[in-house]
Order: structure tokens, then C-alpha cells, then sequence
């Protein structure tokens, strides 16, 4: 079984968009009927654009499954930009004749903002930085890959992980929990996953929602933008996935390398996060019960956010994105031009959202599934997915059992109750605690 990886292709306003799924084992259901959910749920949310109402995203298999079973070799996936009707001569791939040149430069000449190369940078954006990182003197050729339209090859990505976690009993869901600093009550939080899903900002809480929405009306009146934060939460990992050993094998590291990769978020923290700096240990580490009847291990809060030595601790893993506001303001900021290097009253503008806290948390919600994807195939991969079931369930069994009583010297018990692991149950994993499955959460682990 190779490693578990992919790469996504394409520009916000070209044909389309386009993700390679490598590792994936054979034998795993897949439709594009599936992964149109998760794709939908991307594109909905008060606040959002324009772009939004022109597209309507469909991943499209194009290999690696057949009949609706995956084949075990790479799986490609586009996804269509319908607006590229509007932009074909702008963002062309092939060379432009002549005529089709001096078309375009009549354009722009009009003051036909599409055809007009930018070169006024946007303060909080890639466009400077990429520009003269790649030598180019027109930011479009920066904007189009740097914008947020990518990660909707990352969601048709994560929607493959969900199959795959799914089959073996993990899932995975985000909430908004604060929109310009309006946070989600815990003990207000009355909506199901569903009635939150269905909310116009996916938040479980009623009252912190219509005080959200009259934050991202004000950054609208306003000509302004506002960000928030996103939860994600997973249920039914087992303990293990990660690894203290080597700092590239902690999972912790790689989720907060995951969650930061999203275009628009600046911080990432694991259940209570920074608020642990303001605590006495005593309140922050998370106490453990014992291990129950059925072999699971049981801890008295979930303040670690089900990570502790960047190990999963058989805790809901509870991770949280800080969602900057949109760079692109309708009242644009002051700026400079990339071409004079003077400074500019207003800087370049194109339609834009107010706010994508609820889209934000359904693309965290790809990439900790397809971080976990990762880490699942690592420890328990084959190339069929009756294999890494098979292989998941005999190591549930063995952690679920007592392990034999140590020995000085090292020597093992012949006597032991481990022996029996092989034919124990599997473990269940404990729901977790508080609010849709998380408590006060953080990153804990031994010094």
C-alpha cells in the first residue's frame, strides 16, 4: 500500500479545477452523488458572493473507481468553474493570436476591468509576495491560483476521506463557533448537527447565530469584511494514530499544518488551546477514569481535544480554525502599485464574500479528514479496505484488553491477561463530553 497524498490543480477562473487522490485501498464506495454533499455545504452560508449564485459544484470521477468501487489506484476528480465562460480569452491557456491580443487590449483599453492587467496589490493577499517571488508584472497570474475557489478541489478530496472514515466508524463535522467576536454559549448550543447544518450560519446556537448575522450586516454596511472561528470535530478515532517518536510523526503537527493551509485562516488550536496559558494545570489536564468493561479508556474531560503527546487519545478530537477577515473589502484599503512601487488611494477589487466562517469550517473539515486518512493508512493500511477494516478491528482488540503485568528486567508474563487480546471485543469509543461533542478542549501531553 503507497502512501496516502494529493495534489489539487487549477486557477479560480479557468475550466476547471482538478485533485489526485493517491492510496486509496480498493474495494471503497464512491460516487459523485457522495462527494456533491460536502461540495454543497462549501458553497452555502450567510455572507457569501456573487460567485457562489454562478457556481454550482459537481465532482466529476474520472478514474480510479469503476461501478462505484474504488480500484485501488489514483482517483482523479474535476470540478467545473462555470464562470470560466466569462474569462476564456483572459485567462486562455494556449498563446493568443494576434487578433485575439489586440481584442483583449481594446478591452482594457475600454476600461473592461477583466481584461485589464492588475497591478494595484491588495493588502492581505498573496499578490505581492507572489508576484515578485515568480517574476510577474500582471498579479492576476497570482490572484488566480492563490484564491479560496481551490479549495473546492479540497473538499471533493475530503469528501473521499469521509467514504473511507466513514467505512471504519470515524466522523466528522464543523460548527461556526464565533463570527466577529459573537461566540457560540455552549449551553445555548439547542440545534442538532443537522438543524445547525441547515442554519444560515451552521451554528448550534440560535441566539449567538442572530447576533453573528447583525455583525456580518454591519461589515456589509460598511464596505468591510469579518472573520471568526470554526470548530471541527471527530468521533470514533482510536487511540494511537500519531506518534510521540519523531516530531514529523506527531499528528497534532500535522493537523495544525493541515487547518493553517486554508487560504484564510491565521491560527490554529486544539480544544482549549491558548486559554490553557491562563490556567493552573490542575484545571487544564484531563483526568482518567479507567478503562470500563468494554475496554475503553475513559477521561473525566476532554480539555486535550483528544490529542495528548500528539497521540490520539481515544477522546473526540476537537480542532479549531481562526478565520481571518476577507483581504478583498468592497471600500478597498490604500495600497501601491506593483509596476511604479508608488502608493495607490485604493487597491484592486473584485467581487468578494463578507464572511466564509461557515464555508471555512466545511474545508477544515477536508483537510483533518484527509490528514487522518493519511494517518489511518499509516498505521493500519492495506490495499483493500476489508483489509485495513480487518487490520483496525484486531488492534481495537488488543488495546481494549489488560496488558500483561510487567516484570523486572524486562522479561515478559507468561500469565498474563494480554494474551487474550486476540479475541477480545473491539472497543468502543466514548462519545465525548459537552457541546455536539466537545467540552472545554486543548492539546495536552507529557512533557
Amino acid at each position: 500500500m503507497g502512501a496516502f497524498r494529493f495534489l489539487t490543480a487549477g486557477e479560480s477562473h479557468g475550466p476547471t479545477l482538478g485533485v489526485t487522490i493517491e492510496g486509496v485501498p480498493a474495494g471503497l464506495g464512491l460516487t459523485a452523488e457522495a462527494l456533491a454533499v460536502d461540495l454543497a455545504r462549501r458553497q452555502k452560508g450567510y455572507g457569501r458572493g456573487a460567485r457562489q449564485a454562478i457556481e454550482q459544484d459537481q465532482a466529476e470521477i474520472l478514474a480510479g473507481v469503476r461501478h462505484g468501487t474504488t480500484l485501488g489506484s489514483p482517483i482523479l476528480l474535476l470540478v467545473r468553474n462555470r464562470d470560466w465562460e466569462n474569462w476564456t480569452e483572459v485567462m486562455a491557456v494556449e498563446p493568443l493570436d494576434d487578433d485575439a491580443a489586440a481584442t483583449l487590449n481594446d478591452a482594457a483599453s475600454g476600461g473592461n476591468k477583466r481584461a485589464t492587467p492588475v497591478t494595484r496589490v491588495r493588502p492581505g493577499h498573496a499578490d505581492l509576495a507572489g508576484a515578485l517571488k515568480y517574476g510577474f508584472n500582471d498579479v492576476r497570474n497570482v490572484l488566480a491560483r492563490a484564491s479560496a475557489r481551490e479549495t473546492a478541489a479540497r473538499v471533493a478530496a475530503g469528501g473521499v476521506a469521509r467514504a473511507f472514515l466513514r467505512e471504519l466508524g470515524i466522523e466528522t463535522w464543523s460548527f461556526t463557533a464565533e463570527v466577529g467576536g459573537v461566540a457560540v454559549d455552549p449551553a445555548n448550543a439547542s440545534r442538532s448537527r443537522d438543524e445547525a447544518d441547515a442554519s444560515p450560519l451552521r451554528c448550534p446556537d440560535p441566539d449567538a447565530e442572530a447576533a453573528m448575522i447583525a455583525r456580518i450586516d454591519e461589515a456589509r454596511s460598511a464596505g468591510d469584511t469579518v472573520g471568526g472561528v470554526f470548530e471541527v470535530v471527530v468521533h470514533g478515532l482510536p487511540i494511537g494514530l500519531g506518534s510521540y517518536v519523531h516530531w514529523d510523526r506527531r499528528l497534532d503537527g500535522a493537523l495544525a499544518a493541515a487547518v493553517m493551509s486554508i487560504n484564510i485562516v491565521k491560527g490554529v488550536e486544539f480544544g482549549l488551546g491558548f486559554e490553557q496559558t491562563r490556567r493552573f494545570g490542575s484545571a487544564v489536564h484531563d483526568v482518567i477514569e479507567g478503562r470500563s468493561d468494554d475496554g475503553a479508556w475513559i477521561h473525566r474531560t476532554n480539555n486535550a481535544g483528544g490529542l495528548t503527546g500528539g497521540v490520539t487519545n481515544g477522546e473526540p478530537l476537537v480542532v479549531r480554525g481562526a478565520v481571518k477577515p476577507i483581504s478583498t473589502l468592497a471600500r478597498p484599503l490604500p495600497s501601491a502599485d506593483l509596476i511604479t512601487g508608488e502608493a495607490v488611494d485604493k487597491a484592486h477589487y473584485e467581487r468578494s464574500d463578507i464572511s466564509v466562517v461557515p464555508a471555512a469550517g466545511v474545508v477544515g473539515e477536508a483537510m483533518v479528514m484527509l490528514t487522518l486518512a493519511r494517518f489511518v493508512l499509516e498505521k493500519f493500511g492495506g490495499d483493500t479496505i476489508d483489509d485495513v477494516k480487518a487490520n483496525l478491528a484486531h488492534y481495537r482488540a488488543r488495546i481494549a484488553a489488560a496488558p500483561d503485568a510487567p516484570v523486572a528486567g524486562g522479561r515478559r508474563s507468561t500469565a498474563g491477561t494480554g494474551a487474550a487480546a486476540g479475541d477480545a471485543a473491539a472497543a468502543t469509543v466514548p462519545a465525548g463530553h459537552g457541546l455536539t461533542g466537545t467540552d472545554e478542549a486543548g492539546s495536552g501531553g507529557d512533557d
